[in-house]
């Protein structure tokens, strides 16, 4: 469907990297772009930057959701904001489990909950959720990040049956390794994050996301591009461990 069908467009997480670089594709694109985040200086130097209309809450309070999109037609959601913590489920603790729902399913839900009525009104929509690997395969550690990341690709499924019959269209971004900041938030230590996770690594970046989201938005309005899996070329999705125990 073409950029020019669509006027306004949402990104969560949109201070830094994937979000930032989506909210300033769409803006060169001419949409009318909101972008949310927490960050309100970040946000301030890319509304100065782009134009978009910055937006500083938190996602996990639903008021301020419901506040933020009444009145506003969105024609493009792009669910990306996420967060994670390390370890797996027996190393978990009651804000780690709560803080990660929140934001990466919670969050989402009342998002298309409260935007997508309008796109079935106006026959017309594209919501972009960023998944992960994480959700489609299993490998170890952060065991609640994956569950949350699964239900995110359960529901961009389900969300084509619920617009059926209406021009509302439903994308999956599920990335590999991307070059983010969520991997030094995750570990306590950005340059940590750094030193182990990107340097000598052909890491994805921000841009190439992105551009995938570009693809799908920008394809003829009769295409929807369901699920896109993006990962560095050098980089597998999944693993198997067998453990050996000798009597």
């Amino acid at each position: 469907m073409p950029f020019s069908d669509y006027r306004t467009a949402l990104v969560t997480g949109a201070s830094t990297g994937i979000g930032a670089v989506v909210v300033e594709r769409l803006a060169a694109r001419g949409l009318q772009v909101h972008a949310v985040a927490r960050d309100a200086e970040r946000l301030a130097e890319l509304a100065e930057a782009t134009g978009c209309q910055a937006h500083a809450l938190d996602l996990t309070q639903t008021g301020a959701l419901t506040d933020l999109v009444a009145g506003l037609e969105i024609d493009v959601l792009v669910n990306n904001a996420g967060v994670s913590r390390t370890g797996n489920i027996l190393t978990a603790d009651e804000f780690a489990v709560d803080e990660q729902i929140a934001v990466n399913l919670r969050a989402v839900l009342h998002l298309v909950r409260l935007v997508m009525p309008g796109m079935v009104a106006r026959d017309l929509g594209h919501i972009v959720n960023i998944s992960s690997i994480a959700g489609v395969y299993t490998f170890g550690g952060n065991t609640i990040y994956h569950a949350t990341k699964s239900a995110v690709h359960t529901l961009s499924r389900q969300l084509r049956v619920d617009g059926f019959g209406k021009r509302i269209r439903v994308t999956e971004i599920c990335p590999g390794r991307v070059e983010t900041e969520i991997f030094g938030r995750i570990l306590g230590d950005p340059e940590k994050a750094r030193r182990e996770l990107f340097d000598g690594y052909e890491s994805l970046k921000p841009a190439d996301i992105a551009g995938a989201i570009e693809f799908a938005i920008e394809s003829p309005r009769h295409v929807n591009v369901g699920h896109i899996e993006i990962l560095p070329t050098f980089q597998v999705p999944g693993g198997l461990e067998f453990e050996r125990r000798v009597s």
